[in-house]
């Protein structure tokens, strides 16, 4: 979610070496992508991204989101496999390449999000110039804003501004 700087528009996943630098990061296995892929890659955060909007903003998720999140996760199956603890884990399903096998390895982290309750904490930041993901840690789980430090100042600030004119 977060390769993608709203404010400035830099997006690593088109930077040289950034799929690879991400996947490296975030100990996924490295995969080959072409320019198909790393559009797919690309689709695929900003129909998170608006997943996690519709949380911070408690309305539904948009159907073109929608639509694009339920073609990607349809392509990138998964499979219950038993690790040799006894534990159940999904993983990705065998034969899986490019960015179908990253979205399988997501769709199994959501799936773990959905199941422990923690899939509505994830959210994207309110401020239309960040747009950042974050967990919400708050209490009431109403977050709005990544960092309050930052964002949520801003955005108060605004709000102070505009009731005094």
């Amino acid at each position: 979610m977060n390769t993608l700087d709203i404010e400035t528009g830099a997006d690593t996943l088109c930077a040289d070496g950034g799929p690879r630098a991400f996947l490296r990061d975030h100990g996924l296995p490295e995969l080959a992508l072409d320019d198909d892929e790393l559009t797919g890659l690309q689709q695929l955060r900003e129909a998170l991204r608006a997943a996690f909007l519709a949380h911070t903003e408690g309305s539904p998720l948009p159907t073109p989101a929608a639509r694009t999140l339920n073609r990607l996760l349809a392509e990138a199956p998964l499979v219950l496999a038993v690790a040799e603890d006894g534990h159940p884990a999904l993983r990705p399903a065998d034969g899986l390449r490019g960015t179908a096998h990253l979205t399988a390895h997501i769709a199994a982290a959501m799936a773990t999000a959905v199941a422990d309750g923690t899939w509505t904490r994830l959210k994207a930041c309110e401020a239309h110039d960040c747009r950042w993901a974050f967990y919400d840690r708050s209490p009431a789980a109403r977050g709005r804003w990544c960092t309050m430090a930052v964002c949520g100042s801003r955005a108060k600030m605004r709000t102070y501004r505009a009731k005094r004119v």
